[in-house]
């Protein structure tokens, strides 16, 4: 609360009021009290931009109707619960298969409803491949849940979805199409954007103009892997540089050396992770590249309730270098993409996987850990 730190750190949080404009000749921000509709002004030294990501509406008929909703906030959870309480609907359609998407897909089966999934691409997940994906789709449909993937939505029309190919019934509607950063009043007072709306900054999370930085969704950031700009809003990288600023702030000499965009899913029992790019992000990057996919339980098999999980390594044809990897599974999905999300920070090569030393015992690994076994297979590859 407002209140609690207040008490504990001594910041002054004001909630219901919102920064309508930024003054950088004067060094102040307009704010407008949304209790009272009184504006006043406020000084600073140094301007952190915050903004976030706001929930893309996209530009078809009936996406603002009573019974569409879109999901950023406590308040957005609220309506979602309430119109599920009261209503009663019986049906969803789940517009968008990215994460959001199919976590919404899971509570809405959680609680009751006949829920319906439509998806531009191919396939679920975008960071995932298809071929990962598929195990995705085949999981996810036995839980009840309907694809209706490379369809597009045409309007919403009460409770039809009017799709490019057929149409859905449905009691209640959830957009999840994506979000872009919120940064109207930056692009208003002079602030650099790109031409997806992101704040551009630099390393130290400055801004173009003297004393304003600009942080997490609202950034545009450096993909560690290709290093080029990129739009990646996931929490661990926005948290990173609110420490950032704050040490340069205060003198210290911090860099934010860019974003991987590791990121794991929980979907029913089922988890889903990534860290690095997938084949289609290497193809646009023009990066030669090798794939090795395999299938490993999550701990020995003699011990009871293994599972399988599959992973896919990239790495770069020749050097070794690796570029992402993608996991499915039920058990130890996470810590083995953290594993690897560490060895691709740490300049590792993909057939030195086989070299951790990963701790063992049979409730948890096996004695060869997938990790490690995707580094003998690299290196299999690598001798011919």
């Amino acid at each position: 609360t407002p209140q609690s730190l207040k008490a504990r750190f001594h910041i002054d949080v004001r909630v219901l009021n919102e920064a309508v404009k930024i003054n950088p000749d004067t060094k102040t921000v307009t704010v407008k009290n949304l209790r009272t509709g009184e504006t006043y002004e406020e000084s600073y030294d140094n301007l952190i931009l915050s903004m976030g990501a706001e929930p893309i509406r996209p530009n078809i008929e009936g996406a603002d109707g009573s019974n569409v909703f879109t999901l950023r906030n406590i308040p957005d959870t609220l309506k979602i619960k309430n119109y599920i309480d009261t209503a009663k609907p019986r049906s969803a359609v789940v517009i968008g298969g990215g994460y959001i998407g199919v976590e919404m897909a899971e509570n809405l089966v959680e609680a009751g409803l006949k829920v319906s999934i439509v998806e531009l691409a191919d396939h679920l997940i975008a960071p995932l491949d298809f071929d990962m994906a598929a195990d995705v789709h085949r999981y996810i449909k036995s839980k009840g849940v309907y694809l209706h993937l490379n369809n597009g939505v045409k309007a919403i029309s009460g409770n039809t979805v009017i799709l490019q190919n057929g149409e859905i019934t449905a009691d209640m509607i959830i957009l999840s199409v994506g979000v872009r950063p919120e940064t109207a009043i930056a692009k208003e007072c002079g602030i650099e954007l790109n031409g997806r709306g992101s704040i551009v900054v630099n390393n130290k999370m400055q801004t173009n103009i003297p004393d304003i930085y600009a942080v997490g969704d609202a950034v545009e950031v450096e993909d560690f892997i290709t290093k080029k700009p990129a739009f990646i809003p996931l929490a661990g990288p926005a948290n990173k540089q609110g420490r950032i600023v704050a040490d340069n702030i205060c003198g210290l000499n911090s860099e934010y050396k860019g974003s991987q965009g590791s990121s794991v899913l929980k979907l029913f029992d089922m988890t889903v992770a990534t860290t690095g790019i997938n084949e289609q992000q290497a193809k646009v990057s023009g990066i030669e590249y090798e794939k090795v996919i395999l299938t490993q339980n999550s701990h020995a098999g003699y011990y009871p309730n293994a599972t399988a999980m599959t992973v896919k390594l990239l790495f770069e044809r020749g050097t070794y270098k690796i570029l992402g990897a993608q996991i499915v599974g039920y058990d130890g999905v996470d810590k083995r993409i953290d594993v690897i999300a560490t060895a691709i920070r740490a300049g590792m090569k993909a057939d030195e996987l086989k070299d951790l030393d990963l701790a063992y015992a049979p409730p948890y690994s096996s004695a060869k850990d997938p990790v490690n076994m995707a580094g003998f297979v690299a290196e299999n590859i690598k001798n011919g």
